[in-house]
């Protein structure tokens, strides 16, 4: 259970273990159709890589004949057991990044299971494996599994599974542990092993466990991935003993892995939604406020079908796929109408206080109402059904007027129903009128971020706005799909046609630094075999907490486009610290000390190259911008991953 200085992760097994906007729209379109050079060659590397070295005498003479003195003496293992339970669940992969407080079970997975239902994902860093899992769930609807090693891993991983409570993902997280203190070796297995792993990481798990049997860990697991994937979903934990492992199984006729049923989604009461329907039909100004409401496939046109029921404007958190961006019920740009809303609906709203508030913090922190005083506000949602106490994730406390908990996406046909039945001819005259001029306000708003668009488009750096028109002319034929973007980045939500439920897949939940690239991939693993075009846009300083992904891309052949959102800052952090010494009377001429990313600029492209992923920038100027997308994305379409370090302002 060591971990070697070296970079290595426990010790060598032994040898006797079994043989281990529309994109022509605005001006400077024309750009995107720049061809390929005949003799451009598209290449990942910058040079040809050498192979990995063959095992030598020693270790291949090892794999085939185990010295005496370690004789086999088992033909199973409680990992192989294990391995069995995971076929019962539907998880497809196990990302880890290797170690020997769980080799039993790697091994198992790998020579029992023959590598598949789970397969492994080879991951330099337990952060990564986490948050591939968060990505992959939301694309995937359904999670999959990771393992740490012991306390150390435990807490590598601990950033990402925060964010995954946070954005309500289910992950199921596995660490290896050695209980019993007199099976600890010497050195490293007593700092590395806990009586309570899952402490660490309590409150921001949903359920956790140390399972002492096989039996026990049977009935856990299956316990694990229902708790983790009935709504409120989150992370849920599992410390796995060594022993438990490795040790030969005793009586496997005696041990049962019970049947998995998947738990129907909790739906609001009846008389709730009716209430709530009657408010809806009266209302002359209802707004829907949607976060995290879709979380399957069938949340979208859901919730298309509620809002075309009431013509009512629609504004869109963007913590899933929950709306069209085109539907002209989409408001979610004209924030200023929710002072107008007689009635607000709010659909599995993370925070909804700050939805509906505006807060300012540059000289006195202070916040004013975005609705009036005579307006009812509404939730559906699970939210408040499983809370914790110590971290702050749920936001500031908003008075309600009616709270209903159940799950949105689960409650909608019937509030959809009871809607429907309420309209009368009268309403549906009213509700005709509304529609036209939110379709009207839409039509505005869609012309108006075109043409904001266009302001410094030949500039350099990049303007964001020219780089999200560029990139989305480019793909909009193709099945695309959003993975994720820098922080606050709106240009896509703003000019691109989200119409299908695989085109955005949210954010990271706690705004943790580090989610952007690894989420992506996970979302981009989950798209691989339907073929999709998974892209992603990340900035520079999230880039650099998690950079060992794009090995993990190119090993495994998973497809992304991932753009460098380079503006070499932490942009955020860069005005806030001008804002601060603008306030004390300063000046801001130093806030570029700790929040800038220069002397030296990072070469990403390099660094991609020599992960093994193909590379190509910086890139300065926006009249190279097409080509260099053009000969990206042919890589991604080949079945690639592809990074592309892109030189860009912070509008």
């Amino acid at each position: 259970m060591s971990k070697r200085s070296n970079g290595g992760r426990g010790g060598v097994p032994e040898a006797s273990r079994r043989n281990f906007l529309k994109g022509a729209t605005i001006a400077g379109a024309a750009a995107l159709s720049t061809p390929v050079a005949a003799n451009t060659a598209i290449s990942p590397f910058a040079e040809q890589r050498p192979k990995a070295a063959p095992p030598g005498p020693k270790l291949a003479a090892a794999d085939t004949m185990p010295p005496p003195a370690d004789p086999v003496t088992q033909s199973s293992s409680g990992g192989d057991f294990m391995v069995d339970v995971f076929k019962t669940l539907d998880i497809d992969y196990l990302a880890m990044n290797c170690a020997s407080s769980f080799r039993g079970l790697h091994e198992a997975v790998i020579n029992h299971g023959g590598n598949t239902k789970p397969e492994i994902l080879t991951c330099p860093h337990e952060e990564i494996a986490v948050h591939m899992g968060q990505g992959y769930a939301k694309m995937a609807g359904k999670p999959l599994a990771m393992i740490c090693h012991g306390v150390v891993g435990l807490q590598h991983a601990t950033m990402a599974m925060y964010n995954a409570w946070c954005d309500r993902v289910p992950v199921i997280v596995m660490g290896g542990n050695i209980i019993e203190a007199n099976k600890r070796a010497p050195g490293a297995e007593w700092p590395h092993s806990a009586v309570d792993p899952a402490a660490l990481t309590r409150d921001f798990v949903k359920w956790d466990d140390q399972p002492v049997s096989l039996q026990h860990f049977a009935e856990s697991a299956v316990r694990a991935y229902k708790i983790a994937t009935t709504p409120p979903m989150a992370p849920v934990m599992l410390s796995l003993d060594a022993e438990l492992q490795e040790n030969p199984i005793e009586n496997r006729d005696a041990l049962r892995i019970p049947k998995f049923t998947k738990a129907t989604p909790p739906q609001g009461d009846d008389a709730a939604l009716g209430e709530l329907a009657k408010m809806l039909v009266a209302a002359d100004n209802p707004v829907i406020i949607c976060d995290r409401m879709a979380r399957t496939p069938a949340g979208m046109p859901r919730l298309v079908e509620l809002a075309e029921t009431l013509q009512c404007a629609v504004i869109d958190n963007f913590g899933r796929m929950n709306f069209p961006s085109r539907h002209p019920l989409n408001q979610s740009f004209r924030r200023s109408i929710l002072g107008q809303a007689d009635v607000i609906l709010a659909l599995e709203v993370n925070d909804l206080w700050g939805t509906l508030s505006d807060f300012h913090d540059r000289i006195v922190r202070s916040a004013q109402p975005r609705y009036k005083k005579s307006a009812k506000i509404v939730t559906l949602g699970t939210r408040g059904l499983y809370l914790k106490a110590n971290y702050q994730d749920f936001g500031r406390y908003q008075e309600v007027d009616l709270d209903i908990a159940g799950d949105a996406e689960a409650s909608l046909p019937s509030l959809t129903e009871q809607v429907k039945r309420l309209v009368d001819e009268s309403r549906k005259s009213a509700f005709d009128a509304r529609a036209k001029k939110l379709a009207a306000a839409k039509l505005a708003t869609i012309e108006q971020a075109k043409s904001d668009a266009t302001i410094g488009w030949d500039a350099s750096p990049i303007t964001t706005a020219r780089l999200c028109a560029e990139l989305y002319s480019q793909i909009k034929d193709e099945d695309w799909s959003l993975a994720g973007t820098s922080i606050r980045l709106s240009w896509p939500h703003r000019l691109w046609n989200f119409e299908k439920p695989h085109r955005w897949n949210g954010a990271s939940g706690g705004g943790g630094v580090g989610y952007t690239l690894p989420a992506s991939l996970g979302a981009a693993l989950a798209n691989k075999d339907k073929g999709r075009l998974t892209v992603a846009i990340g900035g520079d300083g999230d880039f650099m907490f998690v950079p060992g992904t794009l090995w993990t891309a190119a090993h495994h052949k998973i497809p992304l486009l991932y753009i460098v959102h380079n503006n070499r800052a932490y942009h955020q952090e860069y005005m806030y610290l001008q804002a601060m010494a603008a306030r004390h009377g300063r000046g801001i001429t130093t806030a570029d000390i700790g929040t800038t990313l220069k002397d030296p600029f990072i070469d990403y492209a390099t660094i991609a190259k020599g992960f093994g992923v193909y590379g190509e920038g910086p890139i300065n100027d926006p009249n190279e911008l097409a080509p260099a997308l053009k000969r990206a994305i042919a890589m991604v379409k080949s079945g690639q991953p592809a990074l592309l370090d892109v030189v860009m302002d912070q509008r």
